[in-house]
């Protein structure tokens, strides 16, 4: 093995960021050779998006192990929050160039889902769907066009998310702690998850500038577990995700007029949350008969590195 260039890909998520460094042998074979995580990002224009951004990228890098007196070829970024064409696009090759010590034509930044929709299927045509703290689903046909649904940022178009399922819990919570609806173990279990014991505590909670989507998602596992336990209104929740996550498939067929379109899911929701899996798996049925299931060729750190390797080649 050749040991020319170093490489690095990143899946930069709302909850945390993953780095994959790799040598890029002169044959053009990648070869793995760490991996670390960091902290989440969120949006460039948010208060402090920048400083998250480098943030999650050196320390994540820091934990892959870059190797002592090694800098990097090429990287390749795929964040949450970041569309393709669009000015926060150059804005996060920018602040990616200089926090990472590279030429700026040696970074390709996009959003998340388009890193992982390569890592996913490549060049072939299919459809991703990814539900975490938030979700988005992106298509490419045979020819190459791609449709993206949904991922509208959190405060716009969260249902199908862990997010939008932890907060429709609370929102029931809050129903049941002022007599709209009946008790139930729903609302016991989120707060002493959160420990309050109060609708005020509540409020609060929600709104102190670390909770966020995240604060949110960190809960989708109670309300996914009481909606398996029989809990009717827990259901709902489930169910309306379920639905949102079939019905951006099923426009994204039409859009791209996809046959038999390959479906691949991924993303700690559907990964962990087993009554929304399922529920997910129903509904896509009824819309998409033709669809099937497909395992991912590879994940959004891969999508990443094929970037930064065609970058580096490039050079």
């Amino acid at each position: 093995m050749v040991e020319s260039r170093l490489i690095a890909g990143f899946d930069a998520g709302q909850t945390h960021t993953s780095c994959r460094l790799a040598w890029l042998t002169d044959s053009a074979t990648l070869v793995p050779c760490g991996e670390g995580q960091g902290p989440g990002v969120s949006h460039l224009g948010a208060p402090g998006g920048p400083e998250r951004f480098e943030a999650a990228l050196l320390q994540s890098l820091q934990a892959a192990g870059l190797p002592a007196g090694r800098n990097l070829s090429a990287a390749g970024i795929g964040a949450s929050g970041i569309e393709a064409g669009s000015s926060v696009e150059r804005q996060g090759q920018a602040l990616a160039a200089r926090c990472l010590q590279l030429p700026s034509d040696r970074v390709w930044v996009s959003g998340d889902e388009v890193a992982a929709l390569g890592g996913a299927l490549g060049l072939a045509p299919g459809v991703l769907v990814i539900s975490g703290t938030g979700c988005i689903a992106l298509g490419r046909n045979g020819a190459g066009q791609t449709h993206r649904c949904s991922g509208w940022g959190w405060l716009l178009d969260g249902a199908g998310s862990a997010m939008d399922i932890g907060r429709d819990g609370l929102m029931l919570s809050v129903q049941m702690a002022d007599g709209r609806l009946p008790e139930s173990a729903l609302r016991t279990q989120l707060w002493s998850a959160l420990g309050i014991q109060s609708a005020q505590e509540l409020k609060a909670k929600v709104v102190a500038s670390d909770f966020g989507p995240a604060g949110f998602a960190q809960l989708a596992p109670l309300v996914d577990g009481q909606a398996a336990a029989g809990d009717p209104r827990a259901q709902a929740v489930i169910e309306r995700s379920a639905t949102a996550l079939a019905q951006m498939v099923s426009t994204i067929q039409r859009k791209l007029q996809l046959q038999e379109p390959a479906i691949c899911g991924v993303g700690g929701a559907l990964s962990h949350l087993r009554t929304l899996r399922r529920a997910f798996e129903t509904e896509l049925h009824r819309l998409c008969p033709d669809a099937h299931w497909q395992e991912p060729a590879g994940d959004a750190c891969d999508g990443a590195l094929q970037q930064a390797a065609q970058a580096a080649l490039r050079c």
